[in-house]
């Protein structure tokens, strides 16, 4: 085994970790995967552990062929002669962890690799998932608008940054305190009839404080903090009837994040609210969000009005950047489509900054009654599509980001 010890930086194991990632990317993508579905959304932009089972990782070695003379000494046995089988050992009756509660998993239940993955590796991978190309990642990277603030006062700096005003009153409030015990010292001596020699040296001492020191010079400090633009909030819509199976919740999942994502990096504080329907909306919390399965039938008019209702009590358009974002498998039925289609046409999209619909049909090639009704909105800041994919996740956001990148 060769083992490479020329001295690096600090990120010596950056090109290894890399090799590593390159090497087992299935692997890590399908633990990456796992991991998504047990996040919160806003809990997304941070790294986290994977488990690789052991058997997929091998490194290669060198090993000394056999070759020259070997003199090895065997130890001998009662037992066996050569040519016999040997018996594979009964089971024990231990009390060990395996059995068969880990049947079907094989060894990788027992068996298996953590890798750690930071935040920016857990980004990329979760951006390959969805094919997001190079300016949306870029957009949804590290990049914070931000600005210079001032910070109060340091004793060295350039001298651009030198405050007159604060470095005189340090000067000032130094010669004060350097004169005054002189100052009492001449009055003393005075009243005294002392000789004038020694008051006159004491003035002398006084006069020698100096106007300006280095130790009064202070130079303004400043920092990079994260601008923010303005406060956002943003809905999210799903329709939960017992037709939204897991993998569509999912890909619901995955939008809502990008979504989310993509506001954290233009506004410093995002508030979620979800509002998931059958017949009738509610607000829950994220778990019941995604997890929980309602019976009954789909009503996608009273998820819109609720959030009107949430708008006008807590969220005022003219405080507030308004988002939301839609997902359902498009059963509307009766007049609903109409309905809701008039509704958000004419209540919502006059104070929302941008409305995304993604549809997880069971046939993509179908037009759903719903989609067929939203189809007639022209507004340009609402986005539709119907998905069946990660990969297409994407193009709904798309005019977002081209807006806002030229904005």
């Amino acid at each position: 085994m060769i083992i490479d010890r020329r001295l690096n930086d600090r990120n010596k194991s950056a090109v290894n970790r890399q090799r590593f990632i390159r090497r087992y990317k299935d692997q890590i993508r399908k633990s990456v995967s796992d991991l998504v579905s047990k996040r919160s959304v806003t809990d997304m932009d941070r790294g986290g552990e994977v488990n690789i089972p052991a058997r997929d990782i091998s490194e290669p070695q060198f090993h000394h062929g056999e070759g020259g003379d070997r003199e090895i000494v065997h130890p001998g046995n009662h037992s066996f002669q050569t040519g016999d089988r040997i018996k594979r050992p009964d089971g024990g009756g231990g009390e060990g962890s395996g059995g068969e509660g880990d049947e079907g998993q094989g060894s990788d239940s027992q068996d298996s690799f953590v890798f750690t993955l930071s935040r920016d590796e857990f980004m990329s991978l979760f951006f390959d998932d969805l094919e997001l190309p190079r300016l949306a990642r870029t957009m949804l990277g590290d990049i914070r608008e931000a600005k210079w603030v001032r910070a109060g006062y340091m004793p060295r700096g350039v001298p651009t940054n030198l405050s007159v005003v604060r470095s005189l009153k340090n000067a000032m409030a130094r010669r004060m305190a350097l004169a005054r015990p002189i100052e009492r010292q001449i009055a003393a001596l005075e009243a005294e009839q002392a000789p004038p020699e020694t008051i006159e040296a004491l003035k002398q001492r006084r006069a020698s404080i100096p106007f300006l020191d280095d130790i009064d010079l202070r130079y303004r400090r400043r920092e990079r903090v994260p601008q923010p633009i303005s406060r956002a909030v943003m809905f999210c819509l799903m329709d939960v009837s017992a037709s939204m199976s897991e993998q569509k919740k999912d890909l619901a999942k995955r939008f809502f994040t990008l979504l989310y994502l993509f506001l954290t990096r233009k506004y410093e504080t995002v508030e979620l609210v979800f509002i998931r329907h059958t017949e009738d909306a509610q607000e829950v919390e994220e778990d019941a969000f995604f997890h929980d399965t309602q019976s009954g039938g789909t009503v996608v008019l009273s998820a819109l009005k609720l959030m009107h209702e949430i708008v006008v009590e807590r969220y005022p358009s003219d405080q507030w950047n308004i988002y939301g974002a839609q997902v359902s498998d498009g059963d509307a039925f009766g007049a609903d489509p109409e309905k809701s289609r008039a509704w958000l046409e004419e209540q919502l999209l006059p104070v929302v900054r941008y409305f995304a619909y993604v549809e997880v049909p069971d046939n993509i090639a179908r037009v759903s009654p719903l989609a067929h009704a939203y189809r007639r909105i022209d507004a340009p800041h609402m986005a539709m599509a119907s998905v069946a994919g990660r990969h297409e996740i994407y193009p709904v956001l798309r005019e977002l980001f081209r807006r806002e990148t030229t904005a």
